[in-house]
Order: structure tokens, then C-alpha cells, then sequence
């Protein structure tokens, strides 16, 4: 027989999971303010072998429209700077031979509006892991009515679980309101 408990707090689990990529990839999208969360993604060729950027630099904000990327290997700074040229951050990079200055230009209104559809596209992607996961636990409930749950239990779980679901569509949608309101900003 099923463990309610147990699959509520796994289907908790999961749903939080997607909140908390929300977070990640929300975090890379630059909005006119110098962030290294935007440079997260970039994997530089070190010896090799890739590796995160954040392991061959210091990666460093001096003020709101620099980033400052410091190699710890001056013979690295090439390679620095050909990944973030090849990533999708969108800014091209400024060596002198010591330092990788990026300097971060105040989005356009247009590009605002871009980002922030960017934004509610991987908030969509979210809440509808969060409605995935919510159906996996509902079929699951089903079953178990056949396997000798009895229905008020069953009510009652999905109960609970609806009220899990609605707590991370909002934690989601504040997510993306408190982004868009950073984008939109000038």
C-alpha cells in the first residue's frame, strides 16, 4: 500500500526542485546590473580539460557595470576569453594582458521586453514541472484506491497536495515578478 506521507513529501521535493532551477536560471539573465551569476554557465579549456569558469579566475563586481574577471594563470587569458566570446552571455570582453573587463550596457527597452519574455518562458517550464509532478502523485493516488486506499484518505491526500502545488505556482510566479520588476528598472 502506498505511503502518503512519504509521497507527498517526495512530490514536495521535486516541485521544489523546479523552483529552485527557476532561481538558477533566472539568476543568469542579466539585467542591466553587473551580476558573475551571468557567467555560471561558462566552461573554459584549462589544461585540457573544461572546467567553471570560477576555477581558473576570480570573478569579481568592482561596481554596477563592470565585471572583472582576474585568471589565476596569466597563460589562461585567451582561453578566458574565447569562452565567454563563444558563450551566450553577450558582451565581448576587454583584455589587457592581465585582466578581462566586461562591461555590462544598459538593456534598450526593447531588450528588457525580450528578457522579460525570456524570463516568463522558463517560469512557464517551471510551474509546468510543478503541474507534472501533480499529476504523477494523482495517478499514483488513483492506483492505490485499487490497491485498498480508501477514497477519504485519497481525498485528503490530494488536498494536501493541491495546497503544495498552489504554495510553488505562487513561490514561482513571485520569482518571475520580482525578475521582471529587476529587468524593467532602468
Amino acid at each position: 500500500m502506498i505511503d502518503i506521507k512519504a509521497t507527498l513529501s517526495e512530490s514536495e521535493e521535486r516541485m521544489e526542485m523546479a523552483a529552485m532551477f527557476l532561481e538558477e536560471q533566472l539568476a543568469r539573465i542579466r539585467a542591466g546590473r553587473a551580476n558573475v551569476a551571468i557567467l555560471d554557465g561558462i566552461k573554459v579549456n584549462s589544461y585540457g580539460s573544461m572546467v567553471p569558469l570560477n576555477q581558473v579566475a576570480n570573478v569579481a563586481v568592482p561596481d554596477a557595470r563592470t565585471i572583472t574577471v582576474r585568471p589565476w594563470d596569466k597563460k589562461a587569458i585567451k582561453d578566458i576569453e574565447k569562452a565567454i566570446m563563444d558563450s551566450d552571455v553577450g558582451i565581448t570582453p576587454e583584455n589587457n594582458g592581465e585582466i578581462i573587463r566586461l562591461g555590462i550596457p544598459q538593456p534598450t527597452e526593447e531588450r528588457r521586453r525580450e528578457l522579460s519574455k525570456q524570463c516568463k518562458a522558463i517560469g512557464e517550464k517551471a510551474k509546468v514541472e510543478v503541474r507534472n509532478v501533480r499529476a504523477d502523485v494523482k495517478e499514483k493516488l488513483k492506483k492505490a484506491i485499487k490497491d485498498g486506499l480508501s477514497e477519504d484518505n485519497e481525498k485528503d491526500a490530494e488536498d494536501a497536495l493541491q495546497k503544495i502545488h498552489d504554495r510553488y505556482i505562487k513561490k514561482i510566479d513571485d520569482l518571475l515578478v520580482a525578475k521582471d520588476k529587476e529587468i524593467m528598472t532602468v
